[in-house]
């Protein structure tokens, strides 16, 4: 099932909000951050697609190979990559327990309101991509970057 086919309206919207999440995040943590939720996810078709954007982008495969380990390889990543990393998995994973004060204050401390606003809005859509894309079988390996999939 091909939700743009079925729900056309709702694949639209869904579509716009994805655009205005992306407004005012760093390109690289966005994708690294849409993998990270993809993968915790098990959304193949989105791990694929994001990973090829982030490499498209100028990404390192050094670090797209360890961010399913990001806790261990944190000197990967910059401080504010960590923090953004670190909220995505708790926003992901809220059957294990609330966001933390703890998680959200250092994302607050390093992210300005506008800013993490944005980084949650960008959290959230990806996580309704990756409940599509599961849920409806999508297949990876066949996205191109600058392809709309």
């Amino acid at each position: 099932m091909v939700l743009a086919e079925r729900a056309p309206e709702v694949y639209r919207a869904l579509v716009r909000l994805d655009a205005a999440a992306r407004q005012g995040v760093e390109p690289a943590m966005r994708e690294l951050v849409k993998v990270r939720v993809s993968q915790l996810n098990g959304c193949a078709f989105c791990v694929d697609m994001h990973s090829k954007d982030a490499l498209a982008a100028g990404e390192s495969v050094e670090r797209l190979m360890q961010l399913t380990v990001w806790e261990e390889s944190r000197h990967f990543y910059t401080e504010r990559e960590t923090a953004a990393l670190e909220l995505a998995e708790a926003m992901t994973l809220l059957p294990s327990g609330p966001v933390s004060d703890e998680v959200y204050g250092r994302a607050a401390k390093l992210f300005g309101e506008e800013e993490l606003a944005q980084l949650i809005s960008v959290v959230t859509v990806i996580n309704a991509w990756n409940r599509i894309g599961v849920t409806t079988r999508m297949v990876a390996g066949h996205y191109q970057p600058g392809n709309a999939g």
